[in-house]
């Protein structure tokens, strides 16, 4: 355990399913599913245990010996989560008794026990305070600590769970692929997003950058489809992904994926160019 967490405190927002979506990407993920460990680190998990409670009990209906530790800076909020765990070892939470959850102190250094290295890191809403110029190094310190093949998930959502995207990040440090993810129901304009981009992008959102493109395009083509509405805004979705596609976007995925809200993009689509 590091005597000296690496990294800023962060508010410790938190609350039942805010990471839900981040939750299912994390479970379909190849970094996971085909992990010698499948060990997951929730970092910066917040002032309550509940996400990383969540994210394990959705992953073990994946594979039944994944095992997610919480790490925080804040050892008083490790404190809390340990006490919310031991009402889970006694029966007492909805969660089952026996969930292959621990907690720790730790920051970006991600520091485990016996050398293990995570099949995945999550750190979400962790980077919304810090500059920009200091997303790349906190990336790289994050990922150093990954598996040959592991994967690092870093991203921002609503403080409910309808909109969200991350970055997903290799070993080396490069980011790879960046998704957004949305609650169709009741979406108004998919650029809402915008509020909640990680923070390697939120500030280029204007003009002559490419994720200002996306998003102007995600836009124009929810108009287009309006019409689809009659049938569900998941087929509205649909339409705009398929016509994203259709205009040279380099989409990923395929339409399960994209019938959850989801769009995938690799990350040169909209890395930042100014």
């Amino acid at each position: 355990m590091a005597s000296s967490p690496v990294g800023r405190p962060t508010r410790g927002t938190t609350g039942t399913n805010r990471l839900r979506r981040n939750d299912r990407w994390i479970a379909a993920s190849p970094a996971f599913r085909r992990a010698d460990d499948p060990l997951v680190i929730d970092l910066g998990y917040g002032a309550s245990g509940v996400t990383a409670f969540e994210l394990a009990t959705r992953l073990q209906r994946v594979r039944p010996d994944a095992e997610v530790r919480g790490l925080e800076l804040d050892k008083e909020r490790v404190a809390t989560a340990d006490g919310q765990l031991a009402e889970v070892r006694a029966g007492r939470t909805p969660f089952p008794r026996d969930l292959r959850v621990s907690f720790a102190r730790g920051g970006f250094e991600v520091p485990l026990p016996s050398g293990r290295r995570p099949a995945v890191i999550r750190a979400m809403n962790v980077l919304r305070q810090y500059d920009e110029a200091d997303v790349g190094e906190a990336w790289r310190t994050m990922a150093s600590r990954l598996s040959t093949a592991g994967l690092l998930v870093e991203g921002t959502c609503d403080e409910i769970g309808r909109v969200a995207s991350w970055v997903d990040v290799a070993p080396t440090g490069a980011p790879l692929r960046f998704t957004l993810s949305l609650r169709l129901a009741q979406l108004e304009r998919p650029s809402i997003v915008a509020e909640r981009l990680p923070k390697a992008l939120i500030h280029r959102n204007v003009p002559g950058e490419r994720v200002h493109s996306l998003l102007l395009d995600l836009d124009r083509e929810w108009d287009r489809a309006a019409p689809l509405s009659t049938f569900g805004a998941t087929q509205r979705f649909l339409a705009v992904v398929s016509a994203l596609r259709d205009q040279g976007w380099p989409v990923l995925g395929g339409r399960s994926r994209w019938r959850l809200g989801e769009l995938t993009l690799p990350w040169s689509a909209v890395a930042p160019l100014i």
